[in-house]
């Protein structure tokens, strides 16, 4: 066996032994009484009786340890034109002053908070802060509309709200507190205390006696020290999206939690305390809360918030001036940033201006990486290029190669093998296990790993509903794909990207992969479409990449012939349009149901995640020109 396959399987074989040993990674004021508690399935609960504080792992440690004067966090804002550096004892002193400050407000153990705040290093302070005292934040994306806002204090219930007074969206800025005002008009719990940090490009106008400066309350607060917690206790909740509608607010506890994040940084990513580390995501998403604040901070390292886009602040070489400048390791980011990049930048040019001498590999994930990008960043960067891939459930990675054990071949298409603690299988729509090379639903076998989701805040029979009603004993990830005969995993998209063509299922990710291969196409969406004779069809969307001139009709050909060749003529392809801009989430992932539903004409709600709601009129309009939804 590989060194990676016999880590797997102790890790699969005695989990127990694997993540106590894995623990010893993290300082605990009390060891547990035991490691897995499978008293209550599928309640499976890890380190019961363990105490221990995340914030002192993230923090007060490494400043005991001397290394406080090791940087902690790098904030980065080309938005601002500031870099600011803070080192582990500083921010030790603002953790204990904000928490403080919460305290004074009357906030402690149990309590929830929502933080709504831009990529700011403050927001990391919150985190940190509540996180020390025991309460349990629930970031909540800055700039979010009020309504869903107003949606997250209602069934968070916070007893204060942390917020930034605004903060800059491509060349405008955008006022948080009028949001935020009008979120709390329209939700029924009412909240009487709210901490603003005041930001230098935009004031907010203070509400008296409900709320609070930042800065002025912090100052004059008595600093607070960490609070022994369970390691059972809630850390934090965080919202994703659910099929109804009505947000999952998806818990996540402090033990097991600080115990996978402190591992993984090693084994997956190869990052080893004081390295510089980057994640180029959002506070507001799960690979912030994981990879931006969380995972780096407890292990050692040093962690970059970036303020800014992949292009526009100033230009495509961004993410490589940030590297470069900093001398990051590895970066984290979406397939989304480098199509964007490869857009505006096709030949690279940019990347040459910079001396890349520190940089070691790129990771992918958010959503399926296309063979085409993943050349084009092989090519560009020289350097591993590592597609993995995991869920805001999980708060880590399902699959991925795992650098800092055995770094495994690459296969185009897939985010390799399950990482240790992960028993992932494929089945069948009646829950039989099928063989290597077969599509079919992914799962992993209970229990779960450490560090993925305890429960769904107030609603665990909606956890059950959702993620263990339809496998009884696995998580249901709600993805479909395939096992290979090597083990390699292939994620075909949500099983609902899954379309049944005459009675042959297939998936419309393999045809995105062969239409992002065309030399012309930047980004590209394909879904399925009703149809009376067929069942269903697929349909299209492309983005050209940046100098394309050429007729779309000419283009349209082209894709629907290598279709045709890699897939065959049941594939049925035959729409395609060419878009200025795909519809997207803030995190870079494609809204492709939104447009299923309107080249259906089905009524659907307006994604509270969306980019710029008006691209939604203008995918309307293209999917009329080719005569969706049809009549």
């Amino acid at each position: 066996m590989t060194s990676f396959d016999a880590v797997f399987q102790s890790s699969v074989d005695n989990p127990e032994e694997f993540w106590a040993e894995a623990a010893k990674g993290i300082t605990w004021y009390k060891w547990c009484d035991k490691v897995l508690d499978s008293s209550n399935p599928p309640f499976y609960r890890w380190f019961r009786g363990g105490k221990m504080n995340t914030c002192y792992n993230a923090v007060d440690r490494h400043v005991e340890n001397g290394k406080g004067d090791h940087v902690a966090i790098i904030y980065d804002s080309p938005v601002t034109n500031t870099i600011k550096k803070i080192t582990y004892k500083e921010l030790q002193q603002q953790v204990a002053s904000f928490a403080g400050a919460l305290v004074e407000l009357g906030v402690g153990k149990g309590d929830t908070v929502i933080v709504y705040m831009p990529m700011i290093a403050e927001a990391a302070v919150a985190m940190l802060a509540c996180a020390r005292i025991g309460a349990i934040h629930s970031v909540v994306f800055g700039g979010f509309a009020a309504h869903e806002l107003a949606i997250r204090i209602d069934h968070a219930q916070p007893k204060a709200i942390i917020a930034a007074s605004g903060a800059i969206e491509g060349k405008k800025t955008l006022a948080y507190k009028p949001l935020l005002d009008s979120a709390i008009e329209q939700s029924t719990h009412k909240v009487d205390k709210v901490i603003m940090f005041q930001r230098d490009i935009i004031k907010a106008e203070m509400l008296p006696g409900r709320d609070y400066d930042w800065m002025e309350i912090a100052a004059k607060a008595k600093p607070a020290d960490c609070v022994v917690l369970d390691a059972t206790d809630p850390l934090y909740i965080l919202y994703t999206s659910g099929t109804t509608g009505m947000p999952k607010g998806v818990l996540r506890d402090n033990g097991g939690h600080a115990v996978a994040l402190n591992w993984t940084m090693k084994a997956l990513y190869d990052i080893n305390p004081g390295e510089v580390w980057w994640a180029a995501s959002d506070v507001g998403w799960v690979v912030g809360h994981s990879y931006i604040v969380y995972a780096p901070l407890i292990q050692g390292s040093t962690t970059i918030l970036y303020e800014g886009k992949p292009i526009g602040t100033p230009d495509a070489g961004a993410f490589w001036r940030v590297i470069s400048e900093h001398k990051v390791k590895c970066l984290f980011t979406a397939p989304t940033a480098f199509r964007a990049i490869k857009k505006e930048d096709p030949n690279g040019l940019l990347y040459k201006k910079y001396d890349m001498s520190s940089f070691e590999c790129l990771y992918l994930a958010g959503e399926r990486t296309d063979p085409d990008t993943l050349h084009w960043a092989e090519d560009l960067l020289n350097v591993p290029v590592i597609d993995h891939w995991w869920q805001t459930e999980t708060g880590w990675a399902i699959a991925g190669n795992c650098r800092g054990i055995e770094l495994l071949p690459v296969k185009e298409g897939s985010p390799t093998k399950a990482l240790p603690g992960w028993d992932v299988r494929i089945l069948d729509s009646g829950g039989v296990e099928v063989p290597p090379g077969t599509e079919g639903n992914i799962v992993v076998k209970l229990p779960l790993p450490p560090g993925t989701l305890a429960t769904l805040w107030r609603n665990e029979e909606r956890f059950i509903k959702s993620y263990m009603a339809n496998f009884p004993g696995y998580y249901e990830t709600s993805d479909g794909g395939y096992i290979d005969e090597d083990g390699y995993i292939y994620v075909m998209g949500r099983m609902d990207d899954v379309i049944n063509i005459a009675g042959h299922r297939l998936s419309t990710g393999a045809m995105e992969e062969i239409i992002a291969g065309h030399p012309d196409i930047a980004e590209c969406a394909v879904f399925g479409t009703n149809d009376q004779m067929k069942g269903q069809l697929p349909v299209g969307l492309f983005v050209l990449k940046a100098g394309v001139d050429r007729k779309e009709e000419d283009i349209k050909k082209e894709l629907v012939q290598m279709v045709r060749d890699k897939i065959g003529p049941i594939a049925c392809f035959r729409d395609a349009a060419q878009v200025k801009r795909l519809p997207k989430t803030r995190s870079g992932k494609i809204l492709r149901g939104t447009m299923r539903s309107i080249a259906n004409a089905k009524e659907y709600n307006m994604p509270s995640t969306i980019d710029d709601p008006v691209i939604l009129e203008e995918i309307t309009e293209t999917l009329k020109s080719i005569g969706y939804p049809k009549v």
